[in-house]
């Protein structure tokens, strides 16, 4: 008998193997990405409050107002804060960033667009670089 193409079996157990990696590995990747989501908004409010802690030292206590001040020393702070009190632009990375600057001093938050598939965790940096979580 010559045969020249696959039963109906066979190519049902192809699909079932791949069916089955499919179910292992995605969790897997969706958790590798919430990981590294929250890995990439933790960075982003430490960086914005570094940037500002820096704008504090060298204008004699004074911390900035606007997000223009702060690009002097961290230039990504536009894609994250936009010059209005308390702002949320596009999502980055699963996160919406709020920013509050006054002259007595500012709040970075990072906030998960859906919580628990995007991040699982807030971030907040205060006046003085306080991080929490």
């Amino acid at each position: 008998m010559n045969r020249r193409s696959f039963t109906l079996v066979e190519i049902m157990i192809v699909v079932g193997i791949i069916a089955l990696i499919a179910a292992i590995s995605i969790p897997n990747i969706l958790t590798a990405k919430r990981i590294a989501n929250e890995a990439a908004a933790k960075a982003t409010v430490r960086s914005l409050s570094t940037a500002a802690e820096l704008f504090s030292t060298s204008h004699s206590g004074a911390y900035p107002t606007t997000v223009a001040e702060l690009t002097d020393f961290i230039a990504s702070a536009d894609d994250y804060c936009a010059d209005v009190v308390v702002t949320a632009i596009t999502p980055v990375q699963g996160y919406n960033y709020g920013c509050e600057l006054t002259t007595g001093g500012y709040t970075f938050a990072a906030t998960p667009v859906v919580l628990g598939t995007t991040g699982s965790v807030t971030y907040t940096a205060t006046t003085g670089g306080m991080l929490i979580p």
